[in-house]
């Protein structure tokens, strides 16, 4: 079995250690094949190692670090003063192929400027994006970018997140993805300059299957495998799909807690649409990717429980074994090479 390792900032996120080192005990029973190197302060990793039982082995390493980067952290600073913080560490390691991946639930902005200062971009690539996968009603999931790594894009910049997210979900659904353009409509005179002008360019190339545009309810309807738009629209998007489904799932919770009667009734009466209503949990997708970097690089949530962070770690692991920056390194290629032609 081959390994890989994963560099883990442990200091990142609103939990810190009591979230990240759990999550790196279970998900290291749960894929055999990991190493992780953990970094971050030395005495909070230990403390909590002790809590668990765990004795580190080959598999955990603790690497020392006595600085974090916070929230309030503006980027530029960070590229100035991120020497010895966790998540420079972990990128570090990265860049210098100690480690196949980085995974942090720190400072968005803060690690977009240091990914891309350490690991730099694929060719061809202006800007990496923020990926991740939704529910749909069908049971299928849909990528959405760029979720928050850059709030203004211009179209050609629209046209390489496209591509760059097509490859992904490919090599997860084995087969040609649908692309569609997030719009404030599906008809063809609909949306700005900027979104028409991507429409036109994706519909003139072979590599993307673009299915046109695809409307805010449409998220969650299986309409398209990827759906483009910018960083301000997608990060607005994200958040306020989260924070109806947490008001959805708690309203239930609230309403079959009050007695042991009303929760067994609900149970037997309403056991499957309980179990599908799990997948409305954003955790359950907790794990976004930078993708346009020539490292992997997955960026958890700030307030990610154990479970959710696990399923960041296990993305991790998922694009190392699928070689994701190679491959869409190759789907770039290809399409700047029909573009030219």
């Amino acid at each position: 079995m081959i390994g890989l390792t994963v560099a883990l900032d442990a200091m990142g996120g609103d939990f810190g250690p009591q979230v990240t080192v759990p999550a790196v005990v279970q998900a290291l029973s749960q894929f055999p094949e990991l190493k992780v190197i953990v970094i971050g302060d030395r005495d909070a990793i230990t403390a909590q190692l002790t809590r668990l039982s765990y004795i580190p082995n080959s598999r955990f390493t603790i690497v020392h670090s006595d600085n974090v980067i916070d929230n309030s952290t503006r980027p530029s600073h960070a590229l100035r003063n991120s020497t010895g913080s966790s998540m420079r560490l972990a990128l570090d390691l990265v860049a210098e192929g100690k480690a196949d991946a980085c995974v942090s639930g720190g400072n968005t902005g803060a690690l977009m400027a240091l990914s891309r200062f350490r690991l730099k971009l694929l060719p061809g690539v202006e800007r990496p994006a923020l990926i991740s996968a939704l529910p749909t009603e069908s049971g299928n999931k849909t990528w959405l970018l760029d979720l928050g790594a850059n709030v203004s894009c211009d179209a050609d910049t629209l046209f390489q997140f496209a591509v760059m997210g097509s490859e992904l979900a490919e090599q997860d659904l084995g087969r040609k993805a649908r692309v569609g353009l997030l719009n404030i409509g599906a008809e063809e005179i609909k949306g700005n300059d900027l979104v028409k002008r991507c429409a036109e360019m994706l519909a003139d190339c072979s590599e993307i299957n673009f299915v046109g545009y695809i409307e805010g309810d449409q998220l969650y309807k299986d309409s398209a495998d990827v759906i483009v738009c910018d960083g301000f629209v997608g990060n607005v998007c994200l958040k306020t799909s989260e924070g109806v489904a947490h008001l959805f799932l708690d309203q239930i919770k609230s309403h079959i807690s009050t007695s042991p009667f009303k929760r067994f009734i609900a149970k037997w009466l309403f056991g499957d649409l309980f179990n599908n209503l799990k997948q409305l949990n954003p955790d359950q997708y907790n794990g976004a990717s930078l993708i346009g970097l020539r490292g992997i690089v997955i960026k958890s949530h700030g307030s990610a429980d154990i479970p959710a962070f696990i399923n960041a770690i296990g993305e991790a692991v998922h694009e190392v074994k699928r070689q994701i920056p190679s491959r869409i390194s190759d789907r770039l290629e290809a399409v700047l090479l029909e573009r030219h032609y």
